[in-house]
């Protein structure tokens, strides 16, 4: 498995789930910012198809509009004094400078899933760049290479390919509205990570402006840039607009299966089991765990595991590998599906393989994923296991050992009581995970791990968190943070700090 970028990854996933106002005063920056960019961009008409104020009718149907997290939609959090939505690349060093002029900080958003809402919250005063409208898709077959702008979800990315080949994919991850701006700049994964990598690793060009309004590729940024944004976040290094992906081979015909067990029916034993079998099985084929509460045939309620696979190969052959490494699981052929890779993204993304795969493009679509992480409030914590963990260890609380727990209740009560009880769960979590530090992943955002202060990036707090995320890359993170941005404008509650910062 390639290594070639800094975020963590691992062999195999554990993912379990378990159900469970003030407006910023206005400031004259906001008028001053949008004198700058009539200056700048010198077309009126161009502007106000573009800017959205607090007093346009469509401006808070724009901020909501890819906001994943519910937790993020009252009244109460902050919201940007404008959002800008792009049409070009070139109206973006204009909204950099115009907003570094004013005192505004810049959130920039490209699907809207960051746990936290960083992409599209701030305390200070801010614009909202989202770059919905940059979403063009290039495929070169002949050359097995695309170019994707920042603005483009992954289901847009993976229909695109599947329109031009069989055998082409690309590996990124399994939520189709994730937008790739976000995905791909913290590291990403997906389904066939344990045979092509992270998205990190299938990333070999990118366009980024800067914070004095310099359009760069990777030649002009130099490779040390270009190995920060792709695992460290981009937001830390200014605004990526484009990436070109290495794309890869996959066969024509994928087998995919889902399997579910009860504690009635030795859920246990079957999870503790694929700890040691899972991450040493050949690298066509992953297996991943989602566990969480239903009612059982009695109508009481308890636990059950559900087993989902991929694997880059006919069923017959997955079934000979099962029968050797996994029998304890019992797959037979009828709870296996031969299928195309796009069918294998529906599958994943919480669609029948029977949907038409257009609708993996659709930001909201009509036909609603079974993922519940694009529809509920959440909250995420993560952590990664280096030891496997014991029996006794799962059956302490089998039912509380996850990653995300979702609510679809509002109000301030009810979040308080899921978020409470996740951090109660990630305390319990603490004798069985990695240590010093105690890993986490950008891309699932966590506060709790801590923040940097406001209006500065203090290298010292930063180290707090950044070490969780990045090991010792931290350092060097720092220190190309320092050469591209020295004035520290692009920074949000986790951004990457300066390296003389107090």
């Amino acid at each position: 498995m390639k290594t070639t970028s800094l975020s963590c990854s691992s062999l195999f996933i554990f993912l379990v789930i378990l159900s469970c106002s003030s407006w910023p005063a206005q400031s004259h920056g906001h008028h001053d910012f949008l004198r700058c960019l009539s200056l700048h961009l010198q077309n009126n008409t161009e502007i106000s198809s573009i800017v959205y104020t607090p007093n346009n009718p469509s401006y808070l149907s724009i901020l909501r509009s890819s906001i994943r997290n519910q937790r993020f939609t009252s009244a109460s959090n902050p919201r940007p004094h404008v959002i800008v939505t792009p049409m070009h690349e070139s109206q973006i060093p204009a909204i950099v400078l115009c907003a570094k002029e004013n005192g505004m900080q810049i959130r920039t958003r490209s699907g809207g899933h960051d746990y936290e809402g960083l992409s599209y919250r701030s305390k200070v005063p801010y614009v909202v760049l989202d770059l919905v409208n940059l979403s063009e898709i290039t495929i070169d077959v002949e050359q097995k290479t695309a170019w994707v702008q920042a603005g483009a979800i992954i289901g847009k990315l993976y229909y695109k390919i599947s329109q031009t080949s069989r055998t082409l994919a690309f590996p990124a991850g399994a939520c189709p509205t994730v937008g790739v701006g976000g995905l791909f700049s913290g590291g990403g994964y997906g389904p066939m990570l344990r045979k092509f990598g992270l998205v990190a690793d299938n990333i070999v060009d990118a366009r980024l402006i800067d914070v004095e309004g310099r359009i760069l590729d990777r030649k002009s940024m130099g490779e040390d840039l270009f190995w920060a944004i792709r695992g460290g976040g981009g937001a830390s290094f200014g605004i990526i607009t484009a990436w070109k992906l290495n794309l890869v081979t996959v066969p024509a015909t994928l087998t995919i299966f889902s399997i579910s067990r009860t504690l009635e029916q030795n859920a246990t034993e079957l999870v503790h089991r694929w700890q040691y079998i899972a991450p040493n099985l050949p690298d066509d084929l992953l297996i991943l765990i989602s566990i969480g509460p239903v009612n059982s045939s009695t109508g009481e309620k308890t636990i059950q595991a559900s087993f989902g696979s991929l694997f880059l190969g006919g069923v017959d052959t997955l079934l000979q590998v099962l029968e050797q490494r996994f029998p304890e699981l019992g797959v037979k052929r009828e709870d296996c599906v031969e299928v195309s890779w796009i069918q294998s993204a529906l599958f994943f993304g919480g669609y029948s393989i029977k949907e038409s795969p257009q609708v993996l493009t659709s930001r909201n679509p009509q036909i609603r994923s079974t993922l519940p992480i694009i529809r509920f409030y959440f909250k995420a914590k993560l952590d990664y296991v280096q030891e496997p963990i014991s029996v006794s260890g799962f059956e302490g609380n089998l039912y509380k050992i996850q990653q995300l727990a979702y609510w679809d209740e509002s109000g301030a009560e009810a979040s308080g009581t899921s978020i409470s009880w996740v951090r109660k769960l990630y305390s319990y979590m603490t004798p069985y995970v990695s240590k010093s530090p105690r890993a986490a992943y950008i891309n699932y955002r966590d506060l709790d791990l801590g923040v940097n202060k406001e209006g500065n990036t203090s290298y010292a707090q930063a180290s707090i968190w950044g070490l969780k995320y990045f090991k010792n890359n931290f350092k060097k993170l720092v220190r190309v943070k320092t050469t591209i941005d020295p004035s520290n404008f692009f920074r949000n509650e986790q951004s990457i700090p300066l390296r003389y910062s107090k």
